[in-house]
C-alpha cells in the first residue's frame, strides 16, 4: 500500500519526533505514481480532493478532484460526480462531470463518462459509454529558429531597399 520510511539521521530523537516521508514518489505516465490513496467502496466523500499523490476511487465522490500531476482511477464500483483534473484518468466505473487529462484518458469497457473531455490522448475500449464533447489537445510546437532568422533577414533587406 503506502510505503513509508523513517528518517533515522539522529538516533537520539524520540520516535514520536522522527520525520516520516513517503517512499517512492517518482512519477511517470505509464507507472503513474508511487503513492496511491484508496477511497473504499463504502465511503462517500462530498467536497474537494487535492494533493500530490494518486487516488483510486471505489466509493462515491461528489465535488471536484484536482490532482494535476497524478493519476485518478475510478474503480468498477466507483461513482464520481465531479470535475476531474489529472495527469492520467482511468475510468472503470461511472464519471459524471468534465474531465481534463494532461497525458492520457483511459475508458475501460465497463466505464462511462457523461461530460466534456479534454485530453492529450484517449483510449476507449469496446463497450464503454461516453456522452459529451471530446477535445484532443496537442502540445504547441515552437516555430523553427531557422525560419524566424530567415524572416528577420528578409525584413532587414526590404528595409534596406526602401531607404
Amino acid at each position: 500500500m503506502l510505503e513509508q520510511r523513517v528518517d533515522d539521521s539522529s538516533s537520539s530523537v524520540p520516535d514520536q519526533f522522527r520525520q516520516v516521508r513517503p517512499g517512492n514518489t517518482a512519477k511517470s505516465s505509464v507507472a503513474a505514481v508511487g503513492a496511491q490513496s484508496v477511497i473504499g467502496k463504502s465511503l462517500v466523500i462530498k467536497g474537494e480532493i487535492t494533493g500530490t499523490e494518486s487516488v483510486q476511487i471505489d466509493g462515491t465522490v461528489e465535488g471536484s478532484i484536482m490532482l494535476p500531476d497524478d493519476r485518478v482511477t475510478i474503480g468498477a464500483g466507483g461513482r464520481v460526480s465531479a470535475d476531474v483534473i489529472a495527469q492520467d484518468i482511468v475510468v472503470h466505473g461511472e464519471l459524471i462531470g468534465d474531465c481534463e487529462a494532461s497525458e492520457h484518458l483511459y475508458v475501460r469497457r465497463e466505464g462511462s463518462i457523461c461530460g466534456n473531455i479534454v485530453a492529450a490522448s484517449i483510449s476507449v475500449e469496446d463497450g464503454a459509454y461516453i456522452t459529451g464533447t471530446i477535445d484532443i489537445r496537442r502540445e504547441a510546437k515552437p516555430a523553427p529558429k531557422a525560419e524566424k532568422q530567415e524572416t528577420a533577414e528578409q525584413e532587414e533587406l526590404e528595409l534596406a531597399h526602401v531607404n
